[in-house]
């Protein structure tokens, strides 16, 4: 993760972990367009508690796979977890973009919902593809839906609440962009860009995480770190009846919260772009 972003990344290290697990649905299906590879060296940049690297680790067991963070915290959490799994995983300490050229070469990269937490994401992306050998892969996670949690009739409180939501963290993610060092204005065309960055044979597929009610313990304990994020960042952009609205779902004693109420689903999409490095 980038240093120099608002964010205390260690702090957030079980909403990471939480989200990581219930979304690995989508991890999986991606690998699944990858089985193809042989890989001998494997790069999750970004990785944070180290999720997507186990389950590679676990897709391509005899690769060498490095879990890339700039917080040493998460960096541990994935050691536990591969340890836990008993699968091989590296990790090393390293800033995003700034500490990329020091990695060594690598037959597949991965890098997910990591880009946009920098000012220049074509640049980002470049550095990235910079990391391939020639012929490797890249895989860069980035766009797909937002994800859906609740009914739009909650029982209280205004109807549509979740749609509110979205565009309070919308704008959110929008004033993130504007505060980033050197930011810098770009189409976000994720193929094109890939192709910008001297990739070809790009292509882009979205995979489903589907959670039904009633959720399992995981699921809804990542949705509410997910409204305890939402209610954190993006409480001033709402009204005061969809703050009281929050809060009461976020009420471990109440029965219409989000810890007790048996229709509480999950329901998103995560975008993949794959690109290739042409061999010499």
């Amino acid at each position: 993760m980038h240093a120099t972003e608002d964010f205390d990344w260690g702090a957030m290290a079980d909403l990471l972990e939480a989200e990581g697990e219930t979304n690995s649905p989508y991890v999986r299906q991606a690998l699944d367009e990858l089985e193809h590879l042989s890989p001998r060296r494997v790069l999750d940049i970004g990785s944070g508690p180290g999720v997507a690297a186990c389950e590679m680790a676990a897709t391509f067991p005899d690769a060498e796979v490095t879990a890339v963070d700039g917080t040493p915290e998460l960096l541990a959490r994935a050691e536990q977890r591969a340890e836990r799994l008993g699968v091989r995983l590296r990790t090393r300490v390293a800033e995003f973009p700034e500490g990329l050229a020091d990695l060594g070469p690598a037959d597949l990269v991965w890098s997910a919902q990591v880009v946009h937490h920098v000012g220049d994401q074509q640049d980002a992306l470049n550095r990235l593809a910079g990391l391939l050998e020639p012929g490797g892969t890249m895989a860069i996670v980035e766009g797909g839906l937002p994800a859906r949690w609740l009914p739009r009739d909650l029982g209280f409180g205004r109807p549509g609440l979740q749609a509110r939501l979205d565009v309070a963290m919308a704008e959110r993610f929008n004033q993130m962009r504007a505060e980033l060092p050197g930011t810098v204005a770009v189409v976000e065309d994720w193929p094109g860009m890939l192709r910008a960055a001297g990739l070809t044979e790009v292509r882009s597929r979205s995979f489903l995480v589907d959670h039904p009610a009633p959720l399992a313990e995981g699921p809804r304990k990542s949705v509410r770190r997910m409204l305890e994020r939402v209610r954190g960042v993006a409480a001033e952009m709402l009204d005061a009846e969809d703050v009281a609205t929050l809060d009461r779902l976020l009420d471990p004693a109440d029965p219409a919260g989000v810890d007790q109420r048996a229709d509480v689903f999950l329901l998103t999409a995560k975008t993949v772009h794959f690109g290739h490095r042409p061999a010499r």
